[in-house]
């Protein structure tokens, strides 16, 4: 018998730790396994992991090491972000904040929580339909009173990108801290914090090869960043507790091999995305969802009219199929996801949802596995779908 064949097309949710990082990472989870606030040697020799991970992050970001701040992920950099922008423009009555329809969670959570907290004004964008936000809208939302504009880099559920470097551009002119959500991007597609026009970046070592539970929150030279944690004084007094060596050290490691490969793998996952898009469009009433080409390497979300995402999602992994029908943090919720509805698709296409999202190690063959998999399992769902009938009953 065959062995089964199993695809993981999920690493938007979450990729394989390389074994490059866990290489790096091995030596602080077991010989060197001091805390960096210690005098010893062992203390030392953290202490020294850490800076060498610090200036290695800001080489791969263009940026300078006193830049850098290590978090627990990348929403806990968002909300430092936000925050930190808020809490400087209440100082000097600024009240006024500007997101767009389509940003994670971490982000119109926390935006949310600050209109509640201190009564914050949050004008949400609307996108047009391929999800994203124009330099023209934003230009024209910002006032006197603004204290932050964050827009996201690349959004996580149908890859499309931003146009953050006008859009950072447009904030600079008004004197607006400007903060993009870059958790999808970083490692992705080329990036560099000296050109990209952001005040603060944010970004999670998962996203490309490396550990889950840490990250790293850009904030550039001159931005006083507000603690959400307080204790000791680690991280310049930006962040306190002790910090996660092991995981920074990896991250440091995933990050340098991303960044280093980025244009050699985005042009293999850019022909294997458009291989894969062109084989699901020719399942009758699919629906590419996102911008055909200004859209992350390695990202394919489509609708189906007439079936379920839930359901779908099972009958693939059935068939050996790792995938998502939305963003990781709210896949299991029942709700259609924010961004499609934010891209005007109706409840009922926005349920049918599928998120393919591929990595340096996905191959050929696994995409034609994909192809192979998805049209018969659509159809089965049809097949057995009263509202699919109806559909057809309608078109007729």
């Amino acid at each position: 018998m065959a062995e089964k064949t199993h695809v993981y097309a999920d690493n938007a949710a979450t990729t394989r730790l390389s074994e490059t990082a866990l290489a790096a990472m091995l030596p602080y989870l077991k010989e060197d396994f001091g805390n960096p606030s210690s005098l010893h040697t062992y203390g030392q020799r953290a202490a020294w992991a850490l800076q060498e991970a610090r200036e290695s992050v800001a080489r791969s970001l263009g940026a300078l090491p006193q830049e850098i701040y290590f978090t627990g992920g990348g929403s806990e950099a968002d909300n430092q972000a936000i925050r930190t922008a808020a809490l400087l423009g209440l100082r000097k009555g600024k009240k006024h904040l500007i997101t767009s329809a389509v940003e994670h969670h971490a982000v119109l959570h926390t935006l949310a929580a600050l209109k509640k907290e201190h009564g914050f004004e949050v004008e949400i964008l609307p996108v047009d339909a391929f999800g994203r936000v124009t330099v023209a809208q934003v230009a024209a939302a910002l006032r006197d009173d603004t204290a932050l504009v964050t827009i996201m880099l690349a959004n996580n559920e149908v890859g499309t990108l931003e146009p953050v470097t006008e859009i950072g551009a447009a904030c600079k002119a008004r004197g607006v801290l400007f903060h993009t959500d870059a958790v999808q991007a970083v490692g992705h597609i080329p990036l560099d914090v000296k050109t990209l026009g952001a005040d603060m970046l944010s970004l999670s070592g998962h996203k490309f090869h490396g550990p889950k539970g840490v990250g790293v929150l850009w904030a550039r030279r001159g931005v006083p960043l507000q603690s959400l944690i307080f204790g000791g004084g680690q991280e310049r007094g930006r962040r306190a507790g002790t910090e996660n060596i092991a995981g920074i050290v990896g991250l440091a490691a995933a990050l340098a091999d991303a960044v280093g490969e980025v244009d050699e793998v985005a042009a293999r996952l850019t022909r294997l995305r458009d291989k894969l898009i062109a084989g699901l469009a020719q399942i009758d009433r699919s629906r590419l969802n996102g911008h055909a080409t200004e859209r992350l390497p390695g990202n394919v979300n489509f609708c189906f009219e007439g079936i379920e995402g839930e359901s779908l999602l099972l009958l693939l992994d059935a068939k050996g199929v790792a995938a998502s029908s939305g963003s990781a943090c709210t896949s299991g919720s029942l709700d259609p996801s924010h961004v499609l509805l934010a891209l005007g698709l109706p409840h009922e296409i926005a349920h049918g949802s599928l998120r393919l999202s591929l990595s340096r190690e996905t191959t050929e063959e696994e995409i034609d596995h994909i192809l192979a998999v998805v049209p018969p399992v659509v159809d089965y769902l049809r097949g057995i779908s009263p509202v699919w009938e109806q559909i057809i009953k309608n078109a007729q």
